[in-house]
């Protein structure tokens, strides 16, 4: 049974989980893992062409690519989570 503390506290739980000063953080973070995940594959494209010429040793480009790797399946992760937070959003009763 719901007493007036109990939807008191629920709301405030609510009212800061969507808070626009929380959201912010959260952009800020999405955007931060952006730029490292560019930067990653830029360093891994430095690599490659160094191993090309000869001027990396092949050891270190393996690694380059593991690590690409990794962070290319957090980013694929991360994308089919909104995809299917939007589809949860999509499927709400208006």
């Amino acid at each position: 049974m719901f007493t007036a503390i109990n939807a008191a506290s629920a709301y405030n739980a609510a009212r800061t989980a969507v808070s626009p000063g929380q959201a912010g953080g959260a952009v800020e973070k999405l955007s931060t893992a952006a730029a490292d995940f560019a930067q990653q594959m830029a360093q891994v494209d430095t690599v490659s062409t160094g191993a090309m010429t000869g001027q990396v040793e092949t050891h270190r480009l393996v690694q380059t690519i593991a690590e690409a790797e990794m962070a290319m399946e957090t980013v694929v992760a991360i994308r089919d989570k909104v995809v299917e937070a939007y589809q949860e959003i999509l499927r709400m009763p208006v």
